[in-house]
């Protein structure tokens, strides 16, 4: 990456932790699963390097490792059981929950090697940080949509 591009690659990569934050955290109130992912994604969007801390990568690998295990059998119960599209069903939205902390806390490990990341590190990263929220004003917007789903989920957003 250029010398030019780093202030604004920086910025978007802390920028994006900080909506992955903001994700989590808000998520959390439905699901403590969140809260870990909350926490680790703060502490990287402050300090990048911080993946390359033992304590922050163990408890990141732990925590994938179950989210991992956990969407699994999500997965298999959605094969079996499924009935409608992924987002009627709970175990659907809980299976897309578990992928994107998979997936972001995938990207923030390597942060410890390139704090900034590549192009398409951050492409993947903007994309996966804003997913949750225009996935948020898709679902508010479509009122139908929601019309099945729990009381839980249709008093958070």
């Amino acid at each position: 990456m250029a010398p030019a591009a780093r202030p604004w690659a920086r910025a978007l990569w802390r920028g994006c932790n900080g909506l992955m934050a903001a994700f989590f955290a808000l998520a959390a109130f439905v699901q403590v699963v969140y809260a870990i992912p909350a926490v680790l994604t703060l502490l990287v969007g402050f300090n990048p390097l911080v993946t390359g801390n033992i304590i922050w990568r163990s408890v990141s690998a732990v925590h994938t490792l179950l989210c991992v295990a956990w969407a699994a059998g999500l997965a298999y119960s959605l094969l079996l059981h499924g009935q409608q599209s992924i987002l009627h069903e709970e175990e659907g939205r809980e299976l897309s929950g578990l992928v994107i902390i998979t997936a972001w806390m995938s990207l923030c490990r390597t942060s410890s090697k390139n704090p900034v990341g590549g192009r398409i590190q951050l492409a993947i990263a903007t994309v996966i940080a804003l997913f949750p929220f225009m996935s948020w004003v898709y679902i508010y917007v479509n009122k139908e949509m929601r019309s099945s789903w729990p009381t839980h989920c249709k008093t958070v957003i």
